[in-house]
């Protein structure tokens, strides 16, 4: 949609004195609830991964999406801040046990008592302030010891530091959420590898989304008791509660039509970042436990979405020879052999242009969905695939990014993710990709975009429209475009 469109619609709104309405239904209604068309939409934006200068185009994207799709809720999936951003270089932490800040995170030490000697580069036998040696056992390598010896000069720098990341993170959520905010649509929000990086824990991260109107991240805390729903009274939506386990865990009922019982809920999953062992990590022993227990709060199947990939993502792939056209080799544990689509178990429209970058061991996760009565999972990460399909009676989706700030598919391809569910069948959403090419049109930087994707989808587009509007499937010059960059790209290796 173009500046000029949605300026004409805005001034249509307000004629019909609609314009202090919010664009979400649920939010008139003051709770997640499916229209009185028997209609629920909700959105997906996968790995925005943007620092405080976010590309124009990352904002253009996320409001065409809103104004296409009129969302009952925007879900978050993971890595909106790229903690690796220039802007965090005096913070940044490559995994959260590399630095004494993470250590002193895990022992639930306050932000100001972290701060020592090891923070100034100092080993055993060298010299503190005031001339004294360092011995074993003293600050850098006993982090308790920094409570009885404070260093004020190095801590109220870090504390600065600390505080500088802090609002460059906060001024990029602001940017990132501004479409949201005006258009009055309520937003959740969960955690991928990228995020901390920028030296904030998630419980940080999670009071600045709370800043924001509209968002549903309910307070958390070790006490929190995941079977009774709690109140969100920052989201400006009165009868909405959720279900808590720990920060970017938590689940949100959706009731039914006239908002008398819960018909589904919609959970979020802390998936982790980085596995000790080398790979990416999986959701938190809490978090898996939670998963399990949700369905049985309200007695409904629900819906996850998390950022990380699990390994039966795999199933929905096929294994073939290197030298076949498009193939993919796999990731890590999944490198020796090399995969396409499998067509028969995928959605048309899908497409694969990286390998499933999954944890290298199975947590159980799956196992759990299966138990629990789950229906669907949705993830980001993989910057480069959409596909959707089921494995085992679940709905496994890749969805791409939607930012600009990062490697992707060719501009045209980043995209957000639409799911419409139906109140005469809620657990069987249709879902499709709103691309930037089809909603929004052109980049408006002059950027060179190198990133090509490693697959050209040979479909045409999705089966359906969810929209609803002509015009919206791509056409063959985008298509010639992403054969040509494909052909002269080389394959980009993910930032980790």
């Amino acid at each position: 949609m173009s500046d000029a469109h949605r300026l004409l619609k805005t001034l249509q709104s307000a004629e019909a004195g609609e314009d202090d309405r919010p664009l979400s239904v649920s939010a008139r209604l003051g709770r997640l609830q499916f229209h009185h068309s028997g209609k629920f939409r909700v959105l997906q934006l996968a790995d925005v991964q943007e620092g405080p200068k976010v590309s124009p185009d990352t904002i253009r994207l996320i409001a065409a999406a809103c104004d296409a799709a009129r969302p009952d809720l925007v879900v978050f999936t993971g890595n909106q801040i790229a903690g690796y951003d220039t802007a965090f270089e005096k913070t940044f932490r490559k995994r959260r046990w590399s630095t004494p800040l993470d250590s002193v995170y895990s022992a639930g030490l306050s932000m100001g008592r972290w701060v020592g000697d090891a923070i100034q580069g100092l080993t055993p036998g060298s010299k503190k302030p005031g001339g004294q040696q360092l011995q074993r056992g003293d600050s850098a390598t006993n982090p308790g010891a920094l409570s009885a010896q404070p260093v004020q000069g190095p801590e109220l720098r870090r504390e600065r530091e600390l505080q500088a990341s802090a609002d460059a993170v906060r001024h990029t959520i602001s940017q990132i959420v501004a479409p949201l905010v005006e258009r009055g649509i309520p937003f959740a929000v969960t955690y991928g590898n990228h995020d901390f990086q920028c030296g904030l824990d998630t419980d940080q991260m999670d009071a600045i989304y709370r800043e924001f109107p509209g968002c549903l991240n309910p307070e958390s805390n070790a006490s929190s008791r995941p079977d009774l729903p709690r109140p969100l009274p920052a989201s400006q939506m009165a009868d909405q509660k959720a279900y808590v386990c720990e920060p970017g865990t938590f689940a949100l009922p959706v009731a039914d039509a006239q908002g008398q019982k819960q018909l589904m809920s919609l959970v979020l999953v802390d998936s982790g970042d980085y596995d000790r062992q080398g790979g990416y990590g999986s959701p938190s022993r809490r978090a898996l436990d939670f998963l399990l227990q949700v369905p049985s709060f309200n007695g409904k199947p629900s819906m996850a979405f998390q950022h990380m990939p699990i390994p039966q993502f795999y199933q929905l792939l096929q294994p073939v020879p290197s030298t076949t056209a498009n193939a993919i080799q796999g990731y890590r544990s999944f490198d020796s052999a090399c995969y396409v689509l499998d067509e028969s178990k995928t959605l048309p429209g899908s497409f694969l242009g990286e390998g499933v970058s999954c944890p290298d061991h199975d947590s159980g996760e799956f196992a759990i969905l299966k138990k629990a009565g789950y229906f669907a999972l949705f993830a980001g990460h993989d910057h480069r695939n959409g596909f959707v399909g089921t494995v085992d009676g679940i709905t496994l989706g890749a969805t791409p990014t939607c930012g600009f700030g990062s490697y992707g598919p060719i501009p045209a391809k980043r995209s957000a993710r639409l799911f419409e569910f139906d109140v005469r069948h809620p657990y069987q959403p249709r879902t499709q990709l709103l691309e930037f090419g089809q909603i929004v049109g052109r980049p408006s930087s002059n950027k060179a975009y190198t990133f090509a994707m490693s697959h050209v989808p040979t479909s045409k587009g999705e089966a359906f429209d969810l929209l609803r509007k002509p015009g919206l499937v791509a056409g063959s010059v985008a298509t010639l475009a992403a054969s040509y960059i494909a052909s002269i790209g080389s394959r980009y290796k993910r930032p980790e």
